[in-house]
Order: C-alpha cells, then structure tokens, then sequence
C-alpha cells in the first residue's frame, strides 16, 4: 500500500480533531457500507471516503498508531458505535422452572388422582345405607378417622410439590453454574489491537469502532472491519455465506472483513467498523431475537430456521448479493415445511444410548406392572364384594366404590412412579455437571458434557508433539552457518558480517511481526515468549548473536513488505519478499530443512561468498548435521534467501514453483523444545490404563522418534511403526490411489509416531482408526490439536482436545475440551473424571434397580394378596424422593480415585451393568423381598401388634405396617453403602470421608425418617414406634450391609446365567423398513428407534427433565450461541458467534508442488490431497446413502459409513457439529439431560 496516503491520513485526521469533536460517520453508514462486498464496496469506499485512510480520518484514528487508547474516547466511541457485546436473553426464572417441572405426566396424573380422592373424601353417604355396600366400606368404628380421609390426597399433593420444588431447584443451580462457567469461557477471548502505537490484546467485549485490529492466521474475527495492510489473507466466510470455498481478501479486490468469520491463511490488519449488534453477525442475532419475546414456541422454531439456515444451500449468498443481510434474513424466513427434518440428529454420546434404551426397558416394565397391579384389584374388589359377599348392586353405594377405585388407581401410578427411573437423567446430569466443575481445577474446560465421559471409554489419543508433550518453549541450540557445524550459539565475530546481515535481516522481516520477545515478567526470570515459538527461537538466536531484531523491524515496517507467502501445512515454509530502491527484489524464506534444502541451488561460503549447492553436497549435509541434530530431537529450519534482478522484469508471483526454486542456504538451526517433566509419568499411567498413545507431528521423523523414546511413547526394543506422512499414505492406499480401510487396520494398532504428517493424514488416521473393526471392541479416539488445520480431525474424533495457550480460535471452536494448561497430563486426569462419570452412573443405577425391582414387587404381591399396597403413594413417593434424588447426588459426587486408572477402558459395547453389579441387585433384592414379606405376613405375630392386612378404607395407620415402610427404607439407606462398590471390593467404607455430599445425605435421610415414622402421622400413614421396633429395623437395615459381605464371596463367574444389561444398540437390531425410514435423517437416535416400537406413556414421564435441556444444551451444542440459542449467555460475546468453520480438506491445501516436480519425490501433490473415498462396507453396500450437506464439498465425509455406534460425531457431516435432537421427539428431555 503507498506510504503517502498513512501520512496524508495522520494530517487529515489533526485537522479534523480541531473542527468538531463527534465523528462524521453513522452508525447507519457504516452499517450499510458493510453489506458490500467486492468491487461494490470498493467503489463505495473511493465515492464517500476517497480511501481506506479517508475512512480511518473519518473514524477519529490513525492506520499506524491507532487509538490512543484514553478511556474517554473509549466511551464516547462505546456511546455513538455501541458495545462489542450482544445482549444475553434472560435466564428463565425460578417459577417457570416449576412451571416446566410440573410438566410431567406421571405427576399430573398423580395431582388428578389426588384431587378425586380429596373431592370423595368428603363426600359422606347417608350412614344407615353405607354397610350395604360390603365389608370393606364400613367397619370405620369412629367417625372422627373418617373424617382424615382427606389427609392421603392432600399428603400426596404436598408430595408433589416437594418434588417439583427439588427439580427446579436443581436445574436453577445447575443454570446458575453453566452461566458461571459460560462467562468463565468469555472472559478468556482477547483479541490484538494497536492502540498508542502499542500492541495490546484486550477482552473481544472491549473492541470499539475505530480500533485497528490485526488479525492472522486462526483467529475468529470478533467485528467488522476494513483491510489496511494483508499477506495473503484468505477467510472462510462459509458461517455467513454457505460458501466453502476460502475467500481471498485483498485491499484491490475484496477489503471487507465480517464477524464470525475464520482467518485460514495469512495475516492483516483491520479499522473496526461496526460491533456488538450493529455487525453482520449482530444483525443477525437481533432478528432472531425480535420475537423472542413472544411464546416460547415461536423461539423454538427460530431457532429450528437459523439451524436450517446455516445447513441450506443458501439460494442468496449473502457475500455475493448487494444486500446482504436482506438476503440472508430471507433465506432466514424462507419455508420450514418439514419440522422434523430440518435438524440433523447427531448420535448420542456412547453412555448416553446405553442409558436411554436401559430407561425405556425399565419404563416399560413398570408400565405393565403398574397396570397389572390396577386391574387385579379392580377384579378382587368386583368378586369379594359382589360374589362372595353378595352385596346387590346400589347406586348410593357408587361413590364408596369410585373412592376404591381411585384408592387403587392411586396405587397404580405409585408403582409407576417408583418403577420409572426418572432419577437416572438427574444422576447423569449431576455427575457430569459435577465432574465438569472439578475438571476446571484440573486444567480441562469441557465445552460439550457428554466429552466428558466419552473420554472415559478412549482407547487411543493422537497428541501432538509441540506444546502438548514438549514445553513449547523453544531455544536454538545447534546451528550450521558459513560451513562449520556448531553444537552450540557460536560467538558473532566467528560469522562473516555478510553472512551475518543477511540472517538477521531475514529473521527480522520473515518472522510474523506479532511474534516478539518481551523482558520476563519477574527479575530474573526468563524473557516471555509471544506469537509463534518458533519465530521466537529465531528471534532468540538473533538476539544471542548480540543485533537486534527490533532494529530491522523499524527500518522494514510492515506495510513495506512487498509480498509475504504466509506459512500453512501445505508448503511447509514462509517467505517475505522485499522490493529494492533499484527495482530488484529479494525473498527471504525458512522452513522444514529437508524441503528448503532441496530448493537451495546455492550456498555461503566460510568468507560469505556464495557457491553451488550440488545434490551430493545436500545428501552430504543431511547425514552430518540434520540427522545428527534431529537424533537429540531438536527440529531442524533452514533459512534461505533469493535475489531477483531487475534486468529480469517482474516475476510472476502468483506462480509459486518457480518462485521458490534456485534459493541459496544461508544457515541450518536446530531448534529443542524440550520434553514437559511430567508428560513421561503420564504416559506411563495411560499405557497402564490401557490406553495407546500415539504421536502425530510435522516435524522430522527423526526428531520425532528421539521425542517419543524420551516420552516413552516408544521403547528401544518395541516392535512398533514409525512412519512418516508419505510412507503413511503410500501403505493405505490401493492401486488407484483409493484408501482402504483393511490397509489401514494392518497398520494402525503398531503405529506409535507419524511424522512429517498434513492434516488430512492426521484426520485420515483418525477416521481410520474409529471405523476400524479389527480388535474385539470398537475403538474411541481422543485428539488433541492446536492449529487451524487440526479442525477436521478434532471434529472426527470422539473427543477433541483444543490447546488453550497455543491453540487458535478454529482449533477451540473444533474441539470438546479445552486444556486450559496445554499439557498431556491433563489429559490422563480427563481419561479419570470420564471413567468416575461412568462408575457413578453404574453405582447409581446398581442402587436404584434393586430397590425398583423390591419396591414394585412389594407393592405388586401386597395389592394382589392384601387388596391393598404395604407401601403407600406418600411412602412410595418419599422413597422415591430419597433413591432418585438424594441418591443421584449422593454416589454421582464420588471423586476419582487413581485406581481407575489400573483397569482398561470399557469400550463402547460394554454393558452398563456388568454380571457383578447384577449379581448384587438381585443378591440384595432377595434378602430386602425376604425380609419384606416375612414381617408383612409374620410380623404381626413376630412383634405382637395387631396385624394391618385387610384394613377398611379410611383405617388409622398400623404399627405393622408402620415397621415393613420403616424396614424398607434403612434396608436402602444401608444398601446405598454397598452401592458404592460396583466392581465387588469388600470394603464399601473406602475413602467414604471424602465425599461430604455422601454423609451429610445419608444422615439428612436418616433423621428425615425418624421424624417421618414417630410425627409423620396419618398423612404418611405411620403410628410412631417403640425404641425396641426401632433396634429391630436397624438391625434389618444393618443386615444388608453384612449381607453385601456374602453377595460379593459368590465368584461371579459361578453366575453364567446371570444376563448383563443396558448395552448400545448393534446396528443389526435395527430392522430393514426403519432403516429406510431414517435414509432422510442424518443419524441413527436409537432413542427414536425405541420409541417407534413403543411410543407409551411412561416415556413422557421423563419430561421431567425437561427443564435440564435449557442448561444442557448451553454446554453440550458447543458454547456457540448458533447452536443452541436457548443459551443467551453465548451471545454476549461476539466471539462465540459463529458455529464451527465449514472444514474442507480439500481447500486447505492450496495446489502447490511441495518439491520441485524434477526431484519425482513426492507424488504428484494433486493426488495426494485429493481424498477418496473408500468402498461401502461390506454387508452395509444395500443401505440407502445418506444425503450430504448441500455446502459441504469434503469428500471423505460425504459417505458416513453406517456404523454401529459411529463415534460422537461419526455420523454427522462436520459442519452440523453439535445440534441437539429435534425438540419434537419426547426423548429429546432425556438426552439433553445427558
């Protein structure tokens, strides 16, 4: 860009601060100006403003300079412009989370039945008549307890109403966090402006119109803005356009950059023209928001249009029309005929399919038990009283026997409510809410809950190298320059002062000017790194040599570099091409050493004169300084240089082949990144846990290799691969160049390090690696990644880990943890929350069916036997209330222990409960039934009390059946010890006092139950009890923990019988037709698949957890507000705006030779980045294929192989990441809880 017009603007902006003190641009203005893209907004730009700089004046701030950064200015700019922040939605209040919580069927149908018994209660018939109407109507001796006949519907009532208060208590809690956790994630994102001349990074919310900005690589654009200075800048607007395809941003051709877009290549800066809701990106949101207000229905289908929006092949390309916010609101509006179809269901998580079909098998037992319990005593009361007894048929007697009816309709749905485990969302959910909050203190941000226990099961992790298993702190130790090899910094006068320009002017202008080395932080600490560590290693060198980088960068300005080829996973190298007073040019270039190298035909001398570099010269400089260097694992750079004469006329720059061909080697430098202290020990723990471990890196395969052995990845000796990208890709491929997937699964599980590796073989290997079926269980894969091109293989893997240091905005964006440390040790603490995770749902689930399977029993044989249930509605809720609730808080806040670690990983096909945890439910089953119907049927006789069978209708309470309810209840309270040990240890007492939460419930339950019997009364049905009727039932409850002691002596495997439970769902249980039926969805939901051959009432019931959806989906669709605009906490960071940049691996990649074409060693580039697809699975090839997105062009994700349990994201296209389950479908409440 010409110089004159940034001093021009500097006057001109003076001038103006004398005139007048507002701006002379609208908000409108700028608004519209905006909406232009291309040749349109150029031409606007020189009509209103002459230039860039004329915008810049106008706007109160200098292209160099920038702000002057004095609060005032700030918050006069804030006032006019407005703030970068997007209003949030307000949290939903405590009374609507009742409002939700009284949704529930099972409740409703209980308030219903209630409300029947109170009305009947007070209905007195005339008295002379009522012995007419059979023995169990009269018999009331005093009138007074007919009277308290109310008591039981207003207790259930109450009842009810406790429950309903716990669950909108719990999900206003967990809200309450998530927006804690939400703003913890936003206050994170800072972004680079110039302000006062300085380079500071400052809060995205903080931004203001006028700011220069400068973007590069990575980075997720936070506000609109206008190009002033860029290197090969190349953006993908796919977030706002539905275009894939990079977007090439130029200050001649296309200035304009929007928020939410993602910067894939180069680097640039920006004047800020429009934040917070006067952005493209803002304007959008505030659409979407204007009817909020309205039902919430209306915001459903908002949302549902916005989702379809980003997916449809936009018919208007918002960047390609003259207005393009109108044409993206219309595409916005335009039809939404198919409700269902319009989101893309995306395979639940592994624990989360178990658990939903276990919660449906569950819930359909208890349907049929509850039922069957209704018509048998509907069918004895009919016989007792009209066959046996005899009693004629009278119409007064009608209300006696509705009060019967509705008695046993009541006890009906109280065995239902027991038997639904409704408790199981809430466990999961605390568990995981709880973990997630934990997880924080050990460095992991968990951005979706269900990664969380995903990372439980993983079976792999590919880790990066740099900055994940190493420091990332580099230091340039060895360096090869003028002909010697130097194993250590050599002394400056040892280098010729040619030589020695040329390398420190080609570190000062080809490192990013971002990258710097400021002063440490502390006296005599070290100086702090910023930018690339790898820059800075150079910068270091150049500074160890005694001259100063900063001095070239003050002669060089950025806006004086001619051309910069920025650097990306394709050409390995960066240049920066200077232009010379006289015409000529000349290119300064680093890079991989063994790529450089090959396109250095010249070298310098020891007096810096320049000679032929020959082929045997390279070969020979290859074994004796690169392998060398690389065998201490230091990873080698090669600096270069090119002279372009101006005799030759002005090359064809865009031709870059030609470009970087013929340089001359001015020095070789071996970088160390030395290895972190603890990821060793790490390591070690993850081998042990039955983890493989398996690094994936660009560096060298040499330097590679030193790294894992000093890790311990690899072990001398080991029989495992070593191999680098291009051998990588020469073994998985087929004769037509095609992959397959029997080639890759001869050589993944021997694989330990890939080196010299591109994206797309990274996301290839993963890919590989999860579709493989080659070991007995199906295998998880976790990834970690810090860079732009990690994208696709962090969206691939069931768990993506983004770097929060190193990691750039598109890599966290990607992922579903973030470390907040950058450090692999962080991860083995994520692989022991995720197996706590599933260890707390087993405790839980072990603890809950058995008293399910006793309670319904109990209540089943009592009704059937006795006409009446021992347990009744309120007792039957409060025991609910103590196994769902308390118990899911309870023995879902274990912490972890390290001994997770010493078993291997369950795997996907794993049941949920093992043969041990069945053993124990119905080991303690058969001792808590024993017990319950021995003192249902003797204890009248045992403890000589007047029995309580075959009680009249409003009959007072009975000491009887007072002790089988109070029995019934320590039995859980005790049980729920033994619970606490799924894998059949002894000592259930381990490590007890560490877990609070554990005691202070089952304490709490404890005194509740004794106020409960000895006050509770008529409406708990209890009469209070003496101390030796309490030692008695303590000592029954105390039996079950001794009994546990004689469960856990059966060896397991005496029981082959015993069926395990709660598996996934196979992918050959799904029947033909209903695959046909879900050819037009994006994914299975086996859910749905349940439903379909069984929509009954009890699965409404689990709407109760409704209410968790809200908070659920905040975390679980990616903390992108585009995701799930339920979450209004998102929105009021503009950085959260956009969902995740469409990957296409394809692009990412640009067409050029690696090596020069003559050298034939590499294939032809084409073909290596062009994927294939490999053929359908055997045995699936008759499965209709399932449609693509229409914006998406990767091939390699266009064909989804149906599988079993295709991984967390196996069977959605990328960019439809993280969408909750259509809201239609009645298990969308169970799966959000998750």
């Amino acid at each position: 860009m010409a110089n004159n017009s940034f001093r021009g603007s500097k006057h001109g902006r003076h001038a103006e601060a004398h005139h007048e003190a507002e701006f002379s641009c609208s908000v409108q203005e700028l608004r519209s100006l905006m909406e232009l893209s291309g040749a349109e907004a150029l031409t606007k730009i020189q009509e209103s403003y002459g230039d860039v700089s004329g915008l810049c004046a106008r706007l109160r701030t200098a292209p160099v300079e920038g702000l002057d950064g004095k609060s005032e200015d700030i918050d006069r700019r804030k006032q006019v412009f407005g703030q970068n922040l997007i209003p949030p939605k307000k949290p939903k209040t405590f009374v609507q989370l009742v409002w939700e919580a009284l949704q529930d069927v099972t409740l409703i149908i209980l308030e219903v039945a209630a409300i029947i018994s109170l009305c009947l209660s007070f209905y007195r018939p005339p008295d002379a008549d009522r012995h007419h109407c059979g023995d169990a109507a009269g018999g009331v001796e005093d009138e007074g307890e007919a009277d308290a006949g109310w008591i039981e519907g207003a207790a259930i009532l109450l009842s009810v109403v406790c429950v309903v208060l716990v669950t909108a208590f719990n999900d206003w809690s967990k809200e309450k966090q998530f927006r804690g956790l939400q703003s913890r994630i936003e206050q994170g994102q800072k972004f680079t402006v110039v302000r006062g001349g300085q380079v500071v990074q400052i809060k995205v919310s903080e931004i203001v119109v006028g700011d220069i900005a400068q973007v590069k690589y990575g980075d997720l654009l936070p506000a609109d803005g206008v190009l002033i200075q860029s290197n090969d800048l190349k953006i993908d607007e796919s977030s706002l356009t539905g275009e894939s395809d990079h977007v090439k941003k130029s200050l001649d051709k296309d200035p304009m950059l929007l928020s939410g877009t993602h910067v894939m290549e180069g680097s640039g800066k920006m004047v800020v023209t429009a934040v917070g809701v006067n952005s493209q990106t803002g304007i959008i949101f505030t659409l979407l928001g204007a009817g909020e207000e309205g039902d919430e229905d209306k915001a459903e289908k908002k949302k549902e249009k916005e989702k379809k929006s980003k997916k449809d092949d936009k018919a208007k390309k918002a960047g390609k029309n003259q207005d393009g916010t109108t044409a993206e609101m219309q595409s916005l509006s335009d039809g939404e005929p198919k409700k269902e179809d319009s989101l893309p269901k995306k395979e639940k998580s592994v624990l989360q399919g178990k658990l939903t079909k276990l919660a449906m098998q569950i819930g359909k037992a208890g349907l049929f038990m509850s039922t069957l319990t209704v018509l048998i005593l509907i069918i004895r009361f009919l016989i007792d009283t009209f066959w046996i007894q005899g009693v004629p048929w009278a119409s007064e007697c009608l209300p006696i026997y509705m009060q019967f009816l509705v008695k046993f309709f009541i006890i009906g749905v109280t065995v239902l409510v027991v038997a639904v485990p409704e408790g199981l969302p809430l466990a999961v959910t605390i568990s995981l809410a709880y973990s997630v909050k934990k997880m924080m203190k050990d460095n992991n941000l968990v951005r979706h809950l269900d990664a969380c226990e995903t990372m439980g099961n993983a079976t792999v992790i590919c880790s990066d190298k740099t900055g994940t298993l190493t420091m990332n702190r580099m230091t340039v130790v060895q360096t090869y320059i003028a002909e010697c090899y130097y194993k250590k910094v050599p002394e400056p006068e040892l280098i010729p002062a040619r030589t020695m320009d040329l390398l420190i002017q080609g570190i000062g202008v080809n490192c990013a000017y971002t990258t710097k080395i400021m002063p440490p932080e502390k006296e005599g600490g070290m100086a702090r790194q910023v930018g690339n560590k790898t820059e800075c290693a150079l910068l270091g060198l150049s500074l160890n040599l005694h001259r100063d980088y900063q001095t070239v960068r003050n002669e060089i300005p950025e806006e004086k570099l001619f051309k910069v080829y920025t650097f990306n996973s394709a050409r390995k190298s960066m240049s920066t091409v200077l232009r010379n007073h006289d015409g000529s040019y000349r290119m300064f270039s680093k890079g991989a050493s063994e790529i450089l190298l090959k396109k250095c035909c010249k070298t310098l001398t020891v007096n810096g004169e320049t000679k032929i570099f020959k082929p045997r010269d390279r070969d020979s400089l290859v074994k004796k300084v690169i392998e060398p260097m690389a065998s201490e694992g230091l990873r080698t750079i090669c600096l270069a240089y090119k002279d372009f004469p101006a005799s030759d006329g002005e090359p064809d720059w865009d031709n870059e082949a030609q470009i970087l061909t013929g340089l001359t080697c001015i020095s070789v430098v071996g970088i160390e990144d030395p290895v972190r202290p603890e990821v060793p020990d790490a390591i070690r723990k993850c081998q042990r846990a039955g983890i493989t471990v398996c690094m994936v890196t660009g560096d060298n395969i040499n330097t590679a290799r030193a790294i894992a052995t000093k890790c311990g990845i690899l072990h001398p000796g080991d029989d495992f691969l070593c191999l680098e990208g291009k051998e990588f890709n020469r073994r998985i491929r087929n004769e037509l160049g095609e992959i397959e997937q029997e080639r890759i699964d001869k050589i993944w599980p021997k694989l330990r390090v890939l080196a010299r590796s591109s994206p797309t073989d990274k996301h290839t290997l993963v890919k590989g690696i999860i579709d493989s079926t080659v070991l007995e269980r199906r295998q998880v894969v976790a990834v970690t990644g810090d860079g732009t091109n990690d994208g696709p293989a962090l969206k691939k893997a069931d768990v993506g880990f983004a770097m929060g240091i190193a990691g750039t905005d598109v890599a966290k964006e990607a992922s579903d943890i973030i470390l907040t440390d950058d450090n692999f040790s962080s991860i083995v603490k994520a692989v022991m929350w995720g197996r706590n995770v599933y260890d707390s749902i087993s405790k839980f689930l072990q603890f809950q069916l058995t008293v399910n399977v006793v309670a319904v029993i109990v209540a089943f044989t009592g009704a059937c036997i006795t006409q009446d249930s021992p347990l009744k509605a309120v007792q039957m809720l409060w025991v609910n209330l103590i196994m769902d609730t308390f118990a899911s808080l309870a023995l879902a806040t274990e912490p972890p222990t390290e001994r997770l670690l010493l078993r291997n990983p369950y795997g996907r096909n794993q049941p949920l409960i093992s043969r041990t945890m069945m053993k124990n439910i119905l080991g303690h089953g058969v001792y808590q039934l024993t017990t319950i119907f021995i003192l249902l049927f003797c204890g009248e006789k045992l403890f000589d009390i007047d029995s309580g069978r075959n009680t009249p209708l409003h009959a007072p309470p009975s000491e009887h059946y007072t002790i089988v309810f109070n029995t019934f209840v320590l039995m859980q309270i005790f049980n729920e010890l033994n619970a606490r040990k799924i894998h059949g240890e002894r000592n259930v007492f381990e490590g007890i006092l560490n877990n609070p939460i554990f005691c202070s419930i089952i304490a709490g339950t404890l005194i509740i139950q004794i106020i409960i019997v000895q006050f509770g009364g008529k409406p708990f049905s209890c009469v209070s009890l003496t101390i030796e009727q309490w030692l008695w039932c303590v000592f029954l409850g105390i039996g079950s923990l001794l009994w546990g002691q004689l469960v856990s002596s059966v060896p397991t495997t005496w029981l082959k019988f015993l069926k395990t439970a709660g598996h996934g769902t196979q992918q050959e249980e799904i029947p033909e037709e209903e695959l046909e039926e879900m050819k037009d969805k994006d994914a299975i939901d086996h859910a749905e698949i349940e439903l379909r051959r069984g929509r009954v009432l009890w699965c409404r019931s689990l709407n109760r957890i409704q209410t968790q959806i809200h908070v659920v989906n905040a975390f679980r669709d990616s903390v992108s507000p585009y995701e799930g605009l339920e979450t209004p906490e998102s929105r009021s960071s503009i950085h959260n705006f956009m969902s995740h940049p469409e990957f296409r691996i394809e692009d990412s990649e640009p067409q050029i030779p690696l090596i020069d074409e003559n050298e034939g060693e590499d294939d032809a580039p084409t073909k290596r980045n062009s994927i294939v697809i490999p053929p359908p699975l055997t045995g699936l090839s008759d499965l209709p294929p399932l449609p693509s997105t229409p914006n998406q062009n990767n091939a390699m994700d266009r064909i989804v192989p149906l599988h079993k349990d295709a991984s967390r994201s196996g069977l959605i296209p990328p960019n439809s990441a993280g969408l909750p389950p259509c809201p239609g479908s009645p298990l969308h409440s169970l799966e959000t809880s998750l």
